[in-house]
């Protein structure tokens, strides 16, 4: 996404994007001084940046405490606002996330967790790929989302595959868990798909928290409002608010 695309999206539908997240590890293909100035549009229109799961592959590099410490400074200097930490492809001690949290935060900025139950999660792995690996128990997701909340975290991702991408089912059932389990305000769904997230407003609301692809804002945007939807949807999204008006 270049600046001019980007200053489109937001002069246009920016009242309805809280934040911009770079996928990966795509903002260090960046020029410096281009990214500074895709940060800084950003900033003018009152969102938010975050980074993506870079952090996960720094964990693999043998000296990890050195050049986390230098991410996280150059992140906060390019701008950055949010930490994405993830650990699909990873096995990683619950502990050692909470001190990688506590870091984040040491460097003024904000820690927000990737967590969910597919293992290998958040690359190009193929659906049967995935199903072969298995999933993991809810309740580790649920554990560790209290021990974030606990933390101080603003928010935390739930990672859609093994959830709603890349299943023969949807697990419901895990979505209902999480919203019974931690507070809905600290919960950000991925639901980068018109039918995942007609659902989730369908189920929770015009508030719930989600992250889409940028090419579906006015779409998540409309449905929110009421003036677009799904058979099970359209004119059936309302909200009661009259002292917001």
């Amino acid at each position: 996404m270049g600046k001019r695309y980007l200053l489109d999206v937001l002069e246009t539908m920016g009242e309805h994007v809280d934040g911009l997240k770079f996928a990966g590890g795509s903002f260090t293909l960046f020029p410096e001084d281009k990214l500074r100035e895709l940060l800084g549009i950003a900033h003018d229109h009152g969102v938010y940046i975050s980074t993506g799961g870079f952090m996960e592959h720094l964990l693999t590099h043998a000296d990890v405490g050195t050049v986390a410490e230098r991410y996280l400074k150059k992140c906060k200097s390019l701008g950055f606002d949010v930490i994405e930490l993830s650990s699909g492809f990873l096995s990683f001690p619950p502990s050692d996330w909470l001190r990688l949290v506590d870091l984040v935060h040491s460097h003024g900025l904000i820690a927000k967790p990737e967590i969910g139950i597919q293992f290998g999660a958040g690359g190009d792995t193929s659906a049967a790929e995935l199903e072969a690996t298995g999933s993991s128990s809810p309740e580790k997701l649920l554990q560790l989302g209290e021990q974030f909340v606990k933390a101080g975290v603003e928010r935390m991702m739930i990672e859609s595959e093994g959830i709603t991408e890349n299943v023969k089912t949807w697990r419901t059932d895990v979505i209902q868990d999480i919203m019974k389990s931690l507070p809905p305000e600290k919960v950000m769904f991925e639901a980068a798909d018109p039918k995942v997230f007609n659902w989730y407003v369908r189920e929770f609301g015009v508030d719930v928290n989600l992250f889409v692809d940028h090419s579906q804002i006015v779409q998540l945007s409309a449905l929110r409002a009421g003036i677009w939807g799904m058979a099970d949807t359209f004119g059936k999204v309302v909200s009661f608010r009259p002292h917001q008006e």
